[in-house]
């Protein structure tokens, strides 16, 4: 019935059971996979010593990056995991939007951030990408307020039946395709993935759920660097993601795809997203 979204393109060409899916399991946190990934970066972790050589101290490239890099690349040369379901219908995103988390300052008690960045990795550089994500690390640290940030502290001066009153009208509006696109470009939850490292308080990967509320279909938590096989190091990442957007094969190689970029860091390199 509505078939126009400002941020995504209605998916017709899918076989008959994926469009039944959305009947089947119409709620998100209904049609969850869990995955554990392992992940080699002995190669990673070298590649990093290098390109940090020539870096600003306070501006290192990490680990995270090289994570944020391979998933963009992924979420572009495979859009098919690039959708989410709305209103029982499959949407293909308009970009690469990915959403991640990071504290103020390590330290209990600190408030944490929440950042969302449009990726473009068939024309931005690994560097280029890594400086975009530290100026809006550093106006998110600044305390300036993001449009976001505003939107839910007005929200918060009303009554607690007023703000469920809001928010349904919101999910009202966004089953239709009324919702701004100025409201869902500022807002985390309307992106491709969400991606948290809790290697970066030496804790290991655990799974999270995802929200009814807005579009994210994956989420994906980096652990702590860890012993590998034969003396190497590695990591795991906790994928949990909605089965309904693309099928199991398709979604397994796309995760491979990520691991074997992380593996082979050069491949991070290249603004094609191809192997090189």
């Amino acid at each position: 019935m509505f078939s126009r979204r400002p941020d995504a393109t209605l998916v017709t060409d899918i076989p008959m059971m994926r469009r039944f899916l959305p009947y089947v399991s119409p709620r998100r946190n209904d049609s969850l996979f869990y995955m554990m990934q392992e992940i080699e970066v002995e190669a990673a972790l070298e590649f990093l010593a290098k390109k940090n050589a020539d870096r600003p101290p306070d501006r290192p490239i990490t680990l995270f990056h090289l994570f944020l890099r391979a998933v963009s690349q992924a979420m572009h040369l495979r859009p098919g995991v690039n959708r989410f379901v709305k209103a029982r219908q499959l949407w293909q995103r308009d970009g690469v939007w990915l959403t991640f988390s990071a504290k103020k300052e390590i330290k209990d008690g600190s408030p944490m951030l929440t950042i969302k960045n449009r990726f473009h990795p068939t024309t931005e550089t690994l560097e280029e990408m890594v400086d975009a994500i530290y100026d809006k690390l550093r106006f998110s640290r600044s305390g300036k307020k993001t449009t976001s940030d505003k939107e839910m502290g007005l929200a918060l001066r009303l009554p607690g039946f007023a703000i469920t009153f809001v928010m349904a009208l919101l999910g009202w509006l966004d089953d239709r395709g009324l919702m701004p696109r100025s409201m869902i470009d500022g807002d985390p939850l309307f992106a491709s993935a969400f991606l948290a490292n809790l290697g970066s308080i030496d804790y290991p990967a655990g799974f999270h759920h995802l929200w009814e509320y807005g579009t994210v279909s994956i989420f994906g938590v980096m652990g702590r660097i860890e012993p590998g096989a034969n003396g190497g190091r590695k990591i795991m990442v906790a994928w949990t993601y909605d089965e309904r957007i693309e099928d199991g094969l398709y979604s397994y190689h796309t995760l491979e795809g990520i691991r074997k970029r992380i593996q082979d860091p050069d491949q991070l390199v290249t603004t094609s997203g191809e192997p090189v």
